[in-house]
């Protein structure tokens, strides 16, 4: 670590490297798995925005994504299945001081941690959450998920998958998110300042992150992340700017009268009726719109920050709450008094 400091606001913070936030452990991901590259953006980052190591902790689930806290030289939890929103939840509340991650994967957060995920969100916990979407179970050997597409033959699904697959930003916009975003691994630079704004959000942040599973799943986004596809099959938003893409921004993004977007040849229709993204917009509507656009990663796919809103975070909130209740009492409340009292307690008077 670096004998030099820079400052968060008026706290000296120590100079970091990435090699200052990398464990000692072995990565024991598969060979050419996508996590790898992600891991790299997280700890190639970090030092960037100054944080402390001892203030940053990475909360996980079940799945390949989980093993990321063993590789962070930072706090962590390799928690249960499903529930490291919830344990997140908990953490981001009771200590505001930190800076709190949460890795998960689209078969631990959208199956049996949906609910936990989704009241995490609603809630705007201070969290910042990355999804890695590989469409697939990984780490149990290659069993359909929340979001394989229909057809998906599996070991579980020997004839096709019946299920309509979730698309994780539709269901995070309905959660009312205040921060959500997709980027993809095959790109480092745009996974790193997606990273970056996700951080800089007070609540809750969501990114989605596309991610390949060379062993069970292989190639499943190569149709739009591939460095052959992605002029044609990638959507950037930038708030304030056209959505418009194409080698030469030829393909654009319209707002019809019914509400729906679509994509069109910008000379057909003229510069003028260009959307213009707005990340800021209060209402969900339009940038769920957005995330609808795409049927699945086989056609032109947004990419990019969807929604940036700010909202009251729960765990300022909770404190305050708090504050008020010990002044009207006149002084906190005694909790080991609490515990060792009887079963039953008298509640008003007469």
């Amino acid at each position: 670590m670096a004998d030099t400091a820079t400052t968060n606001g008026a706290v000296p913070v120590p100079l970091t490297t990435r090699k200052d936030w990398t464990s000692d452990q072995e990565v024991r991901w598969c060979p050419g798995c996508g996590d790898y590259s992600i891991l790299a953006a997280v700890q190639m980052l970090l030092p960037d925005l100054g944080v402390r190591r001892e203030n940053t902790v990475f909360v996980s689930g079940i799945g390949c994504a989980a093993r990321f806290p063993y590789y962070m030289s930072t706090y962590g939890m390799h928690s249960i299945h499903g529930r490291a929103p919830a344990i997140a939840t908990g953490l981001a509340s009771s200590r505001p001081d930190l800076d709190v991650w949460v890795i998960t994967g689209d078969g631990d957060s959208l199956s049996i941690g949906g609910n936990h995920l989704i009241h995490a969100l609603r809630r705007n916990i201070n969290i910042t959450i990355l999804l890695f979407n590989n469409q697939i179970y990984g780490l149990t050997k290659g069993q359909y998920s929340p979001t394989s597409e229909v057809a998906k033959v599996t070991k579980s699904t020997p004839f096709g998958s019946l299920e309509q697959p979730f698309n994780p930003l539709s269901l995070a916009l309905g959660a009312e998110a205040t921060f959500v975003a997709r980027t993809h691994d095959m790109d480092r630079k745009h996974m790193m300042e997606t990273f970056r704004r996700a951080h800089e959000h007070r609540g809750a942040s969501f990114v989605e992150i596309y991610q390949n599973c060379n062993v069970f799943n292989d190639a499943a986004f190569e149709g739009i992340t591939g460095k052959d596809h992605r002029a044609e099959m990638l959507i950037p938003l930038e708030h304030g700017q056209p959505i418009r893409f194409g080698a030469d921004g030829e393909h654009g993004v319209v707002l019809r009268s019914d509400g729906t977007v679509h994509i069109v040849d910008v000379a057909e229709v003229g510069e003028d009726q260009i959307l213009v993204h707005d990340a800021h917009r209060d209402n969900p509507g339009l940038a769920f719109q957005l995330s609808r656009l795409s049927r699945g990663p086989f056609e032109p796919t947004p990419i990019g920050v969807f929604r940036d809103v700010e909202r009251p975070e729960y765990g300022t909130q909770m404190s305050d709450q708090m504050a008020a209740a010990e002044a009207r009492r006149g002084g906190k409340g005694d909790l080991a008094a609490l515990l060792r009292s009887g079963s039953t307690w008298t509640v008003g008077a007469g």
